[in-house]
């Protein structure tokens, strides 16, 4: 659906974040006529009556009959289709819709591609394969957008001048299929990897599946670069789009540190600013995509030597007391916080992990720390903590590593200093569990991390390269 389509229709905004300001703002600019209402928690309602004035009209009753009183309903990403005020309002003809679908429908061509982007998702690893996407294409002296997921709405982007040669869309799984209901279909499609997360939202672990892939299966890219290394991936059939496959013999892939492209050696990571094997691994998804662009990788995969990483994700923050202190509070499965720790094998560890509890299963984790575990002291924190630190305890009573229960981040910092003594070593946070509850999102735990370690929490939160550049 267009922006012009919504003329004349009953048109609501849910949820009065970064995404829906920045909706508001596109349709006052594009439809000043439109009559909007929006629903948002009452706690916010004062700062929108007070940013809008009579612009908008302000409710908080959201309901099944609320919601379906309008045609069109433009929800922030972060709220669930699949509430039961919004399967009902569905059912009665509401359709919902957000930003992402909006800003893919103006810009798809007349065959509906939207040229010379490149969507990122996956469960791990997105927001620095997006960005170092975006700087790898700048290297190429093309002017690049990157946005998205990663901090800058696309509908604050939707029409910028002068025009990116290139966009560097990360998306989350709140957000693809938007693109697939868009009606448009991305030139390149990137998956990097699928693991259970954001149940809560989904509702089951099959339907994030499905979810997550309806970048591919349903918004049909011209070419789809995938993961061959991924088992759900590995098994999709895309009649409609070009595969390029990754981390595969015949493809860009790895061998030990080096970057291959098929039988040709191209580059040597291990020296790189990237954070984690698993980030090296991914510019081999990164160099596929430039590829299907029509670019020469080959001849762009040195400048990642000057890729400055993202912030807390695997981020060493400084040295104090012998301890070094790295912020991963990004990490929000179990299996991020596994990456993590083969990070740092061989040296001793105190990983700190838990949050909010959405049901993750974590027996893989624990089934990887009782056969493959570095020096490592465990804290368990958060809603999620108890239940953690009871899976572990067996493994601790035998032995294998150390383990202690925290009520907070801020105990949780103060054992890991205990535990880890005068010998030194990393105080790891990898949670695996997301913020809620306690945070207003992982860049704020991050935030609260580093001052706890006693570090500026504003030298470290900047992302490099977001925006047009």
């Amino acid at each position: 659906m267009r922006i012009s389509q919504l003329e004349g229709k009953r048109v609501a905004l849910w949820g009065w974040g970064r995404e829906g300001r920045a909706a508001f703002a596109v349709l006052r600019q594009r439809l000043p006529a439109l009559a909007l209402t929006l629903f948002c928690p009452e706690a916010e309602a004062a700062a929108a009556r007070a940013e809008a004035g009579n612009a908008l009209q302000v409710r908080s009753d959201v309901s099944a009959e609320s919601l379906a009183a309008f045609e069109v309903v433009i929800k922030s990403p972060g709220i669930s289709p699949y509430g039961e005020a919004a399967v009902s309002a569905a059912a009665q003809g509401t359709q919902f819709i957000g930003g992402t679908s909006l800003w893919f429908a103006e810009h798809a061509d007349a065959e509906g591609t939207v040229r010379d982007t490149v969507c990122v998702t996956g469960t791990k690893g997105k927001s620095t394969t997006t960005s170092l996407l975006a700087h790898l294409l700048r290297a190429s002296g093309a002017r690049t957008g990157l946005v998205g997921n990663i901090g800058l709405p696309l509908l604050e982007v939707l029409d910028p001048q002068p025009a990116p040669a290139y966009w560097a869309v990360e998306l989350s799984s709140y957000q693809t299929g938007e693109v697939a209901r868009s009606g448009a279909h991305p030139q390149v499609a990137v998956v990097l990897n699928l693991f259970p997360e954001h149940l809560d939202w989904h509702g089951s672990e099959a339907r994030y599946i499905q979810d997550k892939l309806a970048l591919v299966t349903g918004a049909a890219p011209r070419i789809a670069v995938l993961n061959a290394a991924d088992p759900h991936l590995a098994a999709l059939s895309l009649p409609e789009s070009e595969v390029v496959w990754f981390n595969q013999p015949q493809g860009w892939h790895m061998r030990g540190e080096w970057v291959y492209r098929g039988e040709q050696r191209v580059f040597d990571t291990a020296n790189t600013p990237l954070p984690g094997r698993h980030n090296r691994g991914n510019l081999c998804a990164v160099l596929a995509a430039i590829e299907a662009l029509g670019l020469d990788a080959v001849a762009l995969a040195p400048a990642v030597q000057d890729f400055r990483p993202l912030p807390n994700r695997l981020q060493t923050i400084g040295s104090r007391d012998g301890l070094r202190f790295v912020n991963d509070s990004i990490s929000t499965t179990p299996h991020a916080s596994l990456a993590a720790l083969e990070c740092f094998a061989g040296q001793r560890i105190a990983l700190l992990v838990g949050g909010h509890d959405r049901g993750l299963d974590w027996h893989d984790f624990v089934d990887h720390m009782a056969h493959d575990v570095p020096p490592v002291e465990i804290v368990t924190m958060g809603a999620n903590g108890p239940r953690i630190h009871a899976l572990l305890q067996p493994l601790a009573d035998a032995g294998r590593f150390g383990l202690h229960a925290a009520g907070d981040l801020e105990e949780a910092v103060r054992l890991a200093r205990t535990a880890l003594g005068e010998q030194g070593g990393v105080v790891l946070m990898s949670p695996g569990a997301p913020s809620y509850g306690v945070y207003r999102d992982y860049v704020a735990r991050g935030r609260h991390f580093a001052e706890l370690a006693g570090f500026d929490p504003d030298q470290i939160t900047a992302i490099p390269g977001i925006g047009i550049a």
